[in-house]
């Protein structure tokens, strides 16, 4: 385990309804190419913070490396309605161009 990954878990420990410190620990999985872990720590971001944008940004990521397409576009397109619904028009547009790469593919 990473001195980050480390950190970031024990910060979670101390306050785990900071959304930002699941994320942080999915991120540094994604690092170390473990996305099972990585997604279910995104999982534990959204469970927090529904709207939470770009956990569903990486983890449609996740899904599109894993070569699982489907769900890459179920979460983007969740992601996106979320991220109109939270007013958030970069997220937004960030996952619309993942979007289009993952369709691409």
């Amino acid at each position: 385990m990473s001195d980050r990954l480390q950190q970031l878990t024990k910060m979670f420990e101390a306050d785990s309804a900071d959304p930002f410190l699941p994320y942080g620990i999915a991120l540094e999985h994604a690092k170390q190419e473990d996305f099972e872990a990585a997604l279910q720590w995104l999982d534990k971001t959204l469970q927090i913070d529904p709207q939470y944008c770009y956990a569903y940004y990486q983890k449609a990521k996740m899904f599109s490396e894993l070569g699982d397409e489907d769900k890459a576009v179920a979460v983007l397109e969740e992601g996106m309605n979320v991220a109109v619904k939270a007013g958030d028009d970069h997220a937004r547009s960030e996952m619309a161009e993942l979007l289009a790469a993952v369709r691409e593919a």
